[in-house]
């Protein structure tokens, strides 16, 4: 899938564009030289993270916290909650499949609920993953666009909640009043085995802390340097301590910090001995090298078509019929996303189409990478590798899979654009 993907970015950027195919050959490699430099070690070190955390148990850790916070009666905010946070390090399929069997455990105690579970699982991720960097849709966006990381994070969250919470709980228990899934057998594990996995006891598991340290890492270290932007002029004697601050804020050293943290965790509560332990690490970098990969390759084939012009071509059109940058980049997005799939390529795409015209803008620009992954979470359907798997780890017939998961990342989409467009004119940062 991954060397399939990465090829057909290498051809369409290539034969697409409006250039020679020597002179197409060369930007091609220029472009995707870029982006890597702009995702690379972030993306490396949440697979280092999302590897770590989930066999740690750190990520079963935080889960439990969230439902003792909650309470047992009231287990969609757990899951809701779990997927949202552990989404914005962790890679999304891997939360899937943590929160999806935690969902059918669920519901093979209480015996009701499971499409509640399953959508509040799919729709917490689902906005993480393409508002909230450092996952890679965002993150990329950010750094095609040139926004601040920090400014960024703090409007994709606010953009996530209203998105996450309209998906996951409303539309749930909508949804879950009008279905009944049964309970299947799926991806070859019982009900029984996902039970004794969910009873692990919690002596075995990392302290909360400690579980939620790369989190928390990764969030204040790379926030830092927004923060200081802000109170610097305020207060003129923190200069002083801007070049410390500019190092352990710069994504690159935050990820690497946040990533050996939940690295050291993982050594610290396993059982493995430490060349195993160097040895899983390293599969769980080939993993995000591949992901890596590929999102650089879908950010080359956005910056190629940008440069032949497509893009004020496509702008200047639509703001002829009174569509403005926001509502085109979102409309944009979820064209591409419709019809070739994937979020991250629909997102990379559109950033490099768009990107050329954020001189334009007259909000902030976190506004427009928030927009580009609004229109790249639509309508997620038979081309997506995310709606096979939501499909497969819930155990669900395709019918089922259009009117949950479908249904949800369209409500995504929807609700985030309107809350883009509602908080830029309130709160236009520009």
């Amino acid at each position: 899938m991954g060397l399939a993907a990465f090829s057909v970015g290498i051809v369409n950027s290539v034969f697409v564009s409006d250039f020679a195919l020597v002179d197409a050959a060369t930007r091609t490699a220029a472009a995707f030289g870029n982006g890597m430099e702009g995702i690379g070690i972030p993306i490396l070190m949440a697979a280092i993270i999302g590897k770590s955390m989930l066999e740690s148990g750190s990520a079963q850790r935080v889960v439990r916290t969230f439902q003792s916070l909650v309470g047992r009666d009231n287990s969609e905010f757990a899951l809701w909650g779990s997927s949202t946070v552990l989404s914005i390090p962790v890679f999304f399929d891997s939360v899937l499949f943590l929160l999806a069997p935690l969902a059918r455990s669920m519901r093979a105690r209480r015996g009701k609920n499971y499409v509640l579970y399953l959508i509040a699982v799919g729709a917490g991720g689902s906005a993480a993953h393409v508002f909230i960097p450092p996952t890679p849709g965002p993150l990329a966006v950010a750094s095609e666009v040139g926004v601040d990381l920090g400014m960024t994070m703090a409007v994709g969250v606010a953009v996530a909640i209203p998105s996450a919470t309209m998906s996951g709980l409303v539309f749930g228990h909508w949804a879950n009043a009008r279905m009944d899934i049964p309970l299947r057998d799926s991806m070859g594990t019982t009900t029984e085995e996902l039970e004794e996995r969910a009873q692990q006891s919690s002596g075995s598991l990392p302290g909360t802390f400690e579980a939620a340290l790369p989190i928390l890492l990764a969030v204040a270290l790379v926030s830092s340097l927004t923060i200081l932007n802000t109170l610097e002029p305020i207060y003129p004697s923190l200069a002083v301590v801007r070049p410390g601050v500019a190092f352990i804020g710069d994504k690159n050293v935050a990820m690497t910090i946040a990533g050996l943290t939940a690295a050291l965790t993982y050594l610290r509560w396993s059982d493995l001995s430490r060349s195993l332990w160097e040895d899983e690490l390293t599969e769980a970098l080939k993993s995000g090298g591949n992901i890596a990969a590929i999102t650089a390759m879908g950010g080359a084939f956005g910056a190629l078509l940008a440069a032949s012009g497509i893009g004020p071509y496509i702008a200047d059109s639509l703001r002829g019929i009174g569509i403005g940058l926001l509502v085109t980049a979102w409309l944009i997005a979820a064209i591409v996303r419709i019809a070739q799939g994937s979020a991250t390529a629909a997102m990379l795409t559109t950033a490099g189409i768009m990107a050329p015209l954020t001189s334009q803008l007259n909000v902030h620009p976190a506004y427009l990478v928030m927009a580009i992954g609004s229109g790249g979470i639509i309508c997620s359907w038979y081309n997506d590798s995310g709606f096979w798997l939501m499909k497969e780890i819930g155990g669900l017939t395709q019918v089922e899979t259009l009117k949950t998961w479908t249904a949800l990342t369209t409500i995504i989409s929807v609700t985030g654009i309107v809350s883009i467009l509602v908080f830029s004119t309130i709160v236009p940062l520009a």
